[in-house]
């Protein structure tokens, strides 16, 4: 009698009560919806994603020193899961995979007003993509991203009186030695309607406006501090990822100039613009737009190789900004694979 008690007082688990409150919001508003398998899967992945990253978070926080660590811990306990729920049922429908690579990335962040954690989606490169062909207004048959370097050669052929489709000539002369990045360009294709197709130049210029005003070195190059035994010992040089970054800048441009279609905007597209600004807003988000070592990078979220001679984190840093700096620095780049592309 004791242990079937005790079997009906167990609790249930955060996975089951993560899925419960997903599968309310899905039904809200609309009368009892059922889940279809594809939905379930979804939300599944995206308990298991969040699930990782508040563990990594929690590891970050313990590691700060006391006078820095925020009092409270980065657990499921702390998460306002109704605000998730109903923002996972947004991306979900949206078509954003988490166990996809560069889908969206989570970032728990703390709300100082209810003092738990909300969770901000940032849309990876092919996140963005999706959103863009998803509601775009006229959504291109084919988009092309190229980098150009200084021995290829690259000819652009505007419209004009006698020409009336855009387009270009590129070929690479050397494959094996291409020279030095000099500018990129992207171009939508529209096969039905050519005179539609749109060619846009950006200098290297241009590209490097873009970047991160304190860019991780572990992707864009450059030099990163050097510890030994504890101790900052200078600097050293990191290679990076640069071609791969400036190429990815180009591609976000691609899809960000893809206009959206007012009449194809639904209740979810409304809500996750919302999302956006209110994190784009919070007092969090502003920290890392000036603090953190970069933008949030287009990679799969991962356990980090510590360098295990630095020194304990000595300086303030937002759960948010932390939490980027691990999405840098995930095994894509421990692994020598590159930044998840």
């Amino acid at each position: 009698m004791a242990n079937e008690n005790a079997v009906a007082k167990k609790e249930k688990s955060q996975s089951e009560r993560f899925m419960e409150k997903v599968v309310k919001e899905y039904g809200s508003g609309v009368g009892e919806v059922a889940l279809t398998d594809f939905q379930k899967r979804l939300a599944q992945n995206y308990f298991v994603a969040l699930d990782s990253v508040l563990k990594a978070t929690e590891e970050r926080r313990m590691r700060k020193s006391e006078k820095y660590r925020d009092a409270l811990p980065v657990t499921w306990a702390n998460v306002n899961m109704s605000k998730l729920a109903r923002d996972v049922v947004t991306m979900a429908r949206i078509g954003y995979d988490p166990a996809q690579p560069n889908h969206i990335n989570l970032i728990p962040f703390k709300n100082n007003n209810t003092n738990q954690y909300d969770i901000g989606f940032i849309e990876g490169y092919r996140g963005l993509e999706l959103k863009a062909t998803k509601y775009g207004l006229e959504v291109p048959d084919d988009v092309v991203v190229e980098l150009v370097y200084s021995n290829d050669v690259f000819k652009p052929i505007k419209k004009d009186s006698s020409n009336k489709v855009e387009g270009y000539e590129f070929s690479i002369e050397n494959p094996f030695d291409r020279g030095n990045i000099i500018g990129g360009f992207y171009y939508h294709v529209y096969s039905n309607k050519p005179e539609k197709n749109k060619l846009v130049i950006m200098t290297i210029a241009e590209i490097e406006k873009r970047k991160p005003d304190r860019a991780s070195p572990e992707f864009w190059g450059g030099e990163k501090d050097k510890w030994s035994n504890g101790q900052k010992v200078g600097k050293e040089k990191v290679e990076g990822w640069y071609d791969k970054m400036c190429w990815k800048t180009v591609y976000r441009a691609a899809y960000n100039d893809i206009t959206i279609d007012s009449q194809k905007i639904d209740d979810d597209y409304l809500k996750l613009k919302q999302m956006e600004e209110d994190f784009t807003e919070s007092k969090v988000r502003k920290e890392v737009d000036e603090n953190a070592n970069s933008e949030f990078i287009d990679v799969e979220y991962s356990e980090v190789q510590e360098d295990e001679t630095a020194p304990q984190q000595e300086e303030p840093q937002s759960d948010l900004e932390q939490a980027a700096m691990d999405l840098e620095e995930a095994e894509n780049i421990a692994a020598g694979n590159g930044p998840g592309f």
